[in-house]
């Protein structure tokens, strides 16, 4: 039983993430944004007790990436599909063009499906990351939708930037930018710069914006990801 432990925990994340897809359904971008975050606890949960119990195994790996497709990339795509469907103002497109859009959602998912095959198969990413990971991608995309879901029918500029993010955060998942881990393995200082500031801008965001901040906080990651840290000169 005790091996079966963390592969329970990541079908409580596939189940969150299926969940999210019916908050999507309704317009719910709130709960779609709470159902995911719980997701992505159950993703961190699963390699916690995997590790605590020695408990791996190749079905985990498997189970945990098939869960990550439905919870950070399919259900982020539901609630941006709905968001470009029924709340987004085309200001610059007429006539049946406009129904074919919100297709475009569902490059979230293929690229997030792309990014997980590519880190089973990457040696590299045991310590860090190559390219933006998949929970913080649905993240950046759920929040996103929550925030900004009462405003999208009154100003036409959301539809080109939702638009221009898909393309830029896709090839971001499946580019090689080295991004850092998430993980504080100490409370020091020195040598977890970048995750500490991190945390700081995380939580300043949130409590200035509510929950749309969780998608300025995905952003800075990609930000300090991006500057040259002194350990990897």
């Amino acid at each position: 039983m005790r091996k079966h432990i963390p592969n329970i925990i990541t079908l409580a994340n596939l189940f969150s993430g299926c969940i999210a897809i019916t908050m999507a359904f309704k317009g719910n971008f709130t709960a779609v944004a709470a159902w995911v975050a719980v997701a992505a606890l159950f993703d961190f949960l699963d390699g916690v007790f995997a590790r605590w119990l020695n408990a791996y195994s190749d079905i985990g790996k498997e189970l945990d990436s098939l869960a990550d497709v439905v919870s950070f990339g399919v259900a982020p795509a539901a609630a941006v599909f709905i968001l470009l469907r029924d709340y987004a103002l085309f200001s610059a497109l007429t006539g049946p063009l406009s129904e074919f859009v919100p297709y475009l959602a569902f490059m979230i998912p293929l690229f997030s499906a792309l990014r997980l095959a590519k880190f089973n198969v990457d040696e590299r990413q045991t310590t860090s990351f190559r390219g933006l990971p998949t929970p913080a991608n649905g993240l950046f995309w759920v929040s996103l939708c929550a925030g900004i879901s009462d405003m999208a029918a009154r100003n036409s500029y959301i539809f080109p930037l939702i638009i221009l993010l898909i393309a830029v955060l896709s090839w971001l998942m499946i580019s090689e930018l080295p991004m850092f881990s998430l993980k504080i393995k100490k409370i020091t200082w020195r040598g977890c710069e970048r995750q500490w500031l991190l945390a700081a801008l995380m939580i300043t965001f949130v409590l200035l914006l509510g929950i749309s901040g969780i998608s300025l906080g995905i952003l800075a990651y990609i930000v300090l990801s991006a500057i040259p840290h002194p350990a990897n000169r």
